[in-house]
């Protein structure tokens, strides 16, 4: 079952994340995250954007959200998005839901870009973004110093929607339904 992520599913979100910080090159941050600061920065994000679950009975199988590119007024349009599955769900295809459900409700919002900061080399992650429809816009060359080695970041972009002029602003998604339009 795919929702918006909750204060209570921050310990389970928390322990998705902790590997991807402490044993890989995956996440730049070098320290884990609890769960006090898991809660907060879903509070923060849920906000202006998404952070959906992919919840299987109790157990959250992983997690995906949308967060401003940039803080400056005229990036309010784009977005960057996230995903971490655990270890036990992945291959299933729960990722590829996951993502097209935030896609999904982007798109409603009013959203027109997504990018995806992904390291590089990480042909798995890097071939999943591709097949979401992500192409390759550049990579940032040894931009972050972790594990014993300074690291490149590929960014990755997806058009959610034609771009047009004038488009109207994105909208709040406390205040939107949470099932797709037609």
């Amino acid at each position: 079952m795919i929702r918006p992520a909750e204060q209570d599913d921050a310990p389970q979100i928390a322990a998705i994340y902790r590997p991807f910080c402490e044993d890989s090159c995956v996440s730049f941050e070098t320290e884990a995250p609890g769960a006090a600061e898991i809660a907060s920065r879903i509070e923060r994000v849920s906000r202006r954007h998404h952070w959906l679950v992919d919840e299987d009975d109790g157990v959250i199988a992983g997690y995906a959200y949308a967060s401003p590119h940039r803080e400056r007024a005229a990036y309010r349009w784009v977005v960057e998005v996230t995903i971490y599955m655990h270890e036990r769900f992945r291959g299933q295809g729960r990722g590829r839901a996951l993502y097209a459900e935030l896609f999904e409700r982007l798109r409603r919002q009013g959203i027109f870009k997504a990018y995806a900061g992904i390291l590089v080399p990480n042909p798995a992650s890097q071939a999943f973004h591709e097949s979401m429809g992500f192409t390759l816009v550049g990579i940032y060359k040894k931009i972050g110093y972790k594990l014993g080695a300074w690291r490149d970041v590929g960014w990755w972009q997806l058009a959610l929607r034609p771009e047009i002029d004038f488009p109207p602003e994105p909208a709040n998604p406390l205040s939107m339904p949470s099932e797709a339009q037609p």
